[in-house]
C-alpha cells in the first residue's frame, strides 16, 4: 500500500463550499484514484467521533493548533457518501425523481468521482453494508484505499437508535435485526442499505483485499490514547504524544455536545432532539429489559463474540452423550 503523506492529507477541499455542497464545474471530470478511506459503521457507533477526532489531528499535524474543529465543518477533510448533491451531478436530475435502481446504478461511479475530486486519500463516512443493491455493489472497491469500521455494543447501540429514529425500544430492536434493512432517501440523502447490526459489522469485516482497521467504542471510551494512537500508525501519521493528547481532548463528548447545543449540527435528523446525547458504554443495564437483553443478545450472537461483546460459545454442547442416554 502507498504511504499516506501526511501533507497532501492535511490540503483542504477546494470541491467544497462553506456550506459542504459540492462546486461542480461542468464537463470536469476528475480521474479516477484508489484513495478513498471509508470511515464505516452501523448508525450510532460512534463515525462522527472518530471523523471529528481525524480533524483534530490534522489540524495539529499542519501546525493549526488554536481552537477545536467546528462540527459542522466535517467537509473539510471528509465526504458523506449519501449526500443527495453528489448523486444528481451523476444522474443529471434531481436524486427525488431517481429509482432506487438507478441510485444503485450511480452509486459505484459517485464514489469513483468522489475518488478523483483530490489526488491525495480522503475519508468517507458510510453507514451502508458492504453487499450489492439491485445487483451493482454499495462500495467501489476499485476506488478503495482502506477503511475504517467503527463497531458499538447493540446493546447501547439500540438505545441511541431509538433516540436517534424517536422510535420505541422494540422497533429499534426489530430494525437493528432486520436482514437487508434499508434506510428511506432524505432530502440530504439518497437511500441506503444497512442490514441487520450483524449483517453490516461482519460484511466489513469479511473484506479481504483492503486493509480495514476495526475500533471498539468502548476502547475509545475507556483507553482513548491507545484507541486513536492505533488509529493513527494505521494512517502511516505520527503526531508526537502532545499532538495525539491535544486531538482526543479537542474530540472529547464534552467539546462536542458542548458545540451542539450552541450551534445546533447539521447532520442530527429532525426525528432527534439532541445528536451527542449520552457518550457512554453499557447504558443498557439500566434501560433494557432482560427480556430485551436476550432478544438482542440471541439475534446478534456470533457477531457480539467476534467483536468482543460476549463471551465465546459454540452454542451447543460438544460432548458426546453418554452410551445410556443414547440408548435411551
Amino acid at each position: 500500500m502507498a504511504a499516506i503523506d501526511a501533507g497532501r492529507l492535511l490540503s483542504a477541499s477546494a470541491a467544497l463550499n462553506e456550506g459542504g455542497v459540492m462546486n461542480v464545474v461542468p464537463g470536469k471530470e476528475p480521474g479516477p484514484a484508489a484513495n478513498i478511506i471509508w470511515v464505516a459503521s452501523y448508525p450510532k457507533s460512534g463515525n462522527t467521533w472518530v471523523r471529528v477526532f481525524l480533524h483534530n489531528l490534522l489540524r495539529e499535524l499542519s501546525g493549526d493548533v488554536e481552537g477545536v474543529q467546528d462540527i459542522n465543518h466535517l467537509y473539510q477533510h471528509s465526504l458523506r457518501e449519501n449526500a443527495v448533491a453528489f448523486f444528481e451531478q451523476k444522474l443529471g436530475k434531481r436524486a427525488a425523481e431517481a429509482t432506487e435502481v438507478e441510485i444503485a446504478k450511480a452509486r459505484p461511479e459517485v464514489h469513483r468521482w468522489l475518488a478523483g475530486i483530490k489526488r491525495e486519500p480522503v475519508f468517507v463516512k458510510t453507514h451502508l453494508q458492504f453487499c450489492n443493491d439491485h445487483l451493482h455493489p454499495t462500495i467501489n472497491l476499485e476506488v478503495t484505499l482502506a477503511a475504517i469500521l467503527v463497531v458499538r455494543n447493540p446493546l447501547d447501540v439500540v438505545i441511541s437508535m431509538a433516540h436517534h429514529s424517536a422510535l420505541p425500544i422494540e422497533d429499534a430492536i426489530r430494525q437493528m435485526a432486520t436482514p437487508d434493512m434499508r434506510w428511506r432517501p432524505h432530502v440530504q440523502r439518497v437511500h441506503e442499505v444497512l442490514g441487520s447490526w450483524s449483517q453490516s459489522v461482519a460484511s466489513w469485516l469479511s473484506l479481504t483485499d483492503r486493509p480495514v482497521y476495526m475500533m471498539r467504542y468502548e476502547d475509545m471510551l475507556e483507553d482513548p490514547k491507545q484507541s486513536f494512537a492505533g488509529l493513527a500508525r494505521f494512517l502511516r501519521l505520527a503526531p508526537s504524544d502532545g499532538q495525539l493528547q491535544r486531538a482526543i481532548a479537542k474530540s472529547s463528548f464534552a467539546v462536542l455536545q458542548k458545540q451542539e447545543v450552541a450551534c445546533g449540527f447539521i447532520e442530527r435528523p429532525e426525528s432527534s432532539q439532541q445528536f451527542f446525547r449520552e457518550g457512554r458504554a453499557g447504558q443498557w443495564r439500566e434501560v433494557l429489559s432482560g427480556k430485551q437483553i436476550e432478544e438482542i443478545c440471541t439475534v446478534h450472537a456470533s457477531m457480539m463474540q467476534r467483536c468482543g461483546y460476549l463471551q465465546p460459545d459454540c452454542g451447543s454442547p460438544v460432548l458426546l452423550a453418554t452410551p445410556a442416554a443414547r440408548q435411551e
